[in-house]
């Protein structure tokens, strides 16, 4: 059938355009070179012209062919082995590679006008003969295979894409590192720091300043000075033992305490290991400086204070003494401790480990500041306690063996101004003493039977309940005997008659026994306790005995002549002058008192409590009292001279009486005798009383007792500037009326 010419398979010369399938016979001769195989860059054939399929015999050598290594490698070999893998007709190869090239079935493009040549396929065999160029190249029969559709090269990932995930996953790990770090500073903070903080602390006590002791005039007695402390940190301390033989004569410390103290250990209840502890108190400066000299790992210095007695031994039995960690032990340092110590401060900051232990800057650091103690202020006045105690040093020392106690009262406003003791002891050094009882003081501690002193009280009950007057007189026996006791004179008048004051100048006790038993038991106990005894005085002074006195109803038959002339009675030397003091303030009894004040550490000023006050006789009796007791210091006739003539101050009206006595130490009478004078000057007006008691297991205080009063009343008339008595001379008295 003729073709035709508007069948689009059919190219312009009318040729049928290949089939993809190779169905329609090939017309023979129509191939030739026109129809060989062309190559192209990428190894495709192509048809050339529009003729009929034609495969061109290929070259018997295959090195003629320059394309075949080129094409080989672009095409992967495929040229190659289309012609043996594939042996599909011309123009089935021609129609797939036509659909590959143009998009459309039956569409043969012209891709170069020369002829391609065929190559010789791989596998052709090279002792075949060699074909025909006429004559195409017929595949043998082989079963279509699938074609196989090209792989295609792995997709390359997007770095874009690997970019971001990349920034996501930083910006998650970074958000949860900020989100974490925010957590432990904020909710997690205090227990991560309070974990390691106690190993990280240190603790150091800031003393406060004790309060000074001054006397009335506001001269130091006791007071704190700069000083410093050395301190050792344990933990730090290379060789205790090597560092305490260092220390050791430096501080005066015994080797052994020093490493004790400083042994590494633990804080009580706690693991936290100390770091802190005290080596010696209250060292000076310069020996601090030459500690720090030595350069010795973990000890240290810091500032401390120390306590000072300017007077040494002056009221040393008042003030007391404190311990290294100034804690008051006796005295007034102990009475009053709450008062002088004041409050710690504390330090406690962190501080760096290793040899640095210095404190952190920007590190935990709190201080409590020490409150200073507040100051005593007393009625003491130095100059006169110095010169009490050196006049009672003096007359004790003629006394082998003696205790001794003096007590200077102001009248009327009770204050102490003097109050000594001997022995005493120096309170800076208060281990340097003999024994520990010469730190006692003796007027408070010191409990005697008081003897005649105590006759005074029987008379001015006497006088107050009417039982005597001034001019009563009657007759006096040498002995009288009560309950199987004779009790005698040591005066003796036979049996004379004697007045009021005759009884008091030369100590009758027949005469007060007497008086006594007029009086009755229950009134003289009953102004035995108004004149301040049985009882402590609250002076101020710690461990003041209280002193005993015997009830009426355990009165045995002796007592009825004992305890009126002062036996059978425990009082202090205190006790005494405050009785005395009672007379001389015209019968008002005004309680002792040693504290004048209290000076905080701001300086405000805190008067002590008013003293206890009672009346004990009037005015008229009590001055009717004194007048009588001059008698005692003025009587010399030939009749006989009074027990207190060496009392007597030249220029001076004094009232007072003589006293020998028993001492008694832990309710056990001792050997000796207790020699004691109480008097008051001017006689007319008192300012002042004067109490010496001396004790001596010998006997003989009497002797010294008088001659201390006078030195001890004279200088404290002419210290405070008394004037005499020059125009009211003492009254003549008249021991035996007629």
């Amino acid at each position: 059938m003729p073709p035709r010419s508007d069948d689009p398979r059919r190219d312009a010369t009318g040729s049928r355009r290949g089939s993809s399938r190779g169905s329609e016979p090939r017309e023979a001769g129509l191939g030739g070179i026109s129809d060989a195989r062309a190559y192209t860059p990428r190894g495709r054939t192509v048809r050339e012209g529009g003729g009929a399929e034609q495969r061109r015999t290929p070259r018997s050598n295959r090195s003629g062919d320059p394309f075949r290594p080129a094409l080989q490698v672009l095409d992967g070999g495929r040229a190659g082995r289309a012609g043996t893998r594939e042996p599909a007709t011309d123009g089935a190869r021609s129609g797939r590679r036509s659909t590959a090239a143009g998009g459309r079935a039956g569409v043969v493009r012209t891709v170069s006008s020369r002829p391609v040549r065929e190559p010789f396929d791989d596998d052709d065999d090279e002792d075949a003969p060699p074909r025909r160029r006429s004559q195409p190249r017929r595949p043998a029969a082989q079963p279509r295979r699938p074609v196989r559709k090209p792989r295609r090269p792995p997709r390359l990932g997007d770095p874009r894409r690997r970019l971001r995930l990349g920034t996501v996953l930083a910006l998650a790990l970074f958000a949860s590192i900020g989100v974490r770090l925010v957590y432990l500073q904020t909710v997690d903070t205090p227990a991560y720091a309070d974990g390691g903080l106690p190993n990280r602390l240190a603790v150091v006590e800031l003393p406060a300043p004790r309060g000074a002791i001054l006397d009335r005039g506001g001269e130091p007695l006791a007071h704190s000075v700069e000083a410093r402390y050395v301190f050792a940190d344990p933990t730090r301390v290379k060789d205790r033992f090597a560092t305490a033989r260092l220390l050791s004569p430096l501080l005066g410390v015994p080797v052994s305490d020093l490493a004790e103290k400083m042994r590494k250990r633990t804080l009580p209840g706690t693991d936290t290991p100390l770091q802190f502890v005290y080596l010696a108190r209250g060292v000076e400066i310069g020996t601090a400086k030459r500690i720090m000299e030595l350069d010795l790992a973990g000890i240290n210095v810091h500032r401390d204070e120390r306590r000072e007695v300017p007077g040494g031994d002056l009221a040393a039995n008042l003030i007391g003494f404190v311990s290294q960690d100034m804690n008051g032990l006796e005295g007034l340092e102990a009475k009053y401790d709450d008062v002088l110590r004041g409050q710690a401060g504390k330090r406690t900051y962190e501080v760096g480990l290793g040899d640095l232990a210095a404190p952190i800057p920007g590190g935990y650091s709190r201080t409590t500041q020490p409150q200073p103690g507040s100051s005593l202020k007393l009625t003491v006045d130095r100059d006169l306690q110095f010169m009490t105690q050196r006049i009672l040093a003096k007359q004790t020392a003629k006394v082998k063996g003696s205790v001794g106690a003096a007590v200077i009262i102001e009248v009327p406003s009770g204050e102490v101004l003097a109050q000594a003791s001997q022995p005493t002891y120096d309170a800076a050094n208060p281990t340097k003493v003999g024994s520990p009882a010469d730190r006692d003081d003796a007027a408070t501690t010191f409990v005697v039977d008081p003897g005649s002193i105590h006759k005074a009280i029987t008379y001015g009950a006497a006088l107050q309940e009417g039982v005597i007057t001034p001019d009563t007189a009657f007759p006096v026996a040498d002995t009288i005997v009560r309950g199987g006791v004779t009790f005698r004179d040591t005066h003796p008048v036979g049996g004379r008659t004697m007045s009021i004051p005759g009884m008091l100048a030369f100590s009758s006790n027949v005469g007060t026994i007497e008086i006594a038993e007029k009086l009755g038991k229950d009134r003289l106990f009953d102004y035995q306790k108004r004149f301040g005894l049985g009882q402590a005085t609250g002076e101020g002074m710690p461990g003041e005995a209280a002193g005993r006195l015997l009830p009426p109803d355990q009165w045995s038959g002796s007592a009825y002549g004992s305890v009126p002339i002062g036996h059978s009675v425990d009082a202090t030397p205190l006790q005494m002058a405050a009785a005395y003091a009672t007379i001389a303030n015209n019968g008002t009894y005004v309680q002792p008192h040693l504290v004048k004040e209290t000076i905080g550490a701001d300086g405000e000023r805190s008067p002590a409590a008013a003293p206890t006050t009672r009346s004990v006789l009037s005015p008229a009796n009590a001055a009717a009292l004194r007048q009588m007791m001059e008698a005692v210091t003025t009587v010399d006739g030939p009749d006989g001279r009074a027990t207190g003539l060496a009392a007597a101050v030249p220029g001076y009206r004094v009232a007072g009486k003589t006293g020998t006595g028993l001492r008694y130490d832990g309710g056990k009478q001792q050997p000796g005798e207790v020699g004691s004078f109480i008097g008051m000057a001017p006689a007319e007006n008192p300012r002042y009383v004067v109490a010496v008691f001396v004790w001596s297991p010998g006997g003989g205080g009497g002797a010294v007792a008088a001659p201390a009063f006078r030195e001890m009343m004279g200088f404290t008339l002419r210290h405070y500037r008394v004037p005499p008595s020059l125009t009211n001379k003492s009254p003549k008295f008249e021991v035996f009326p007629r």
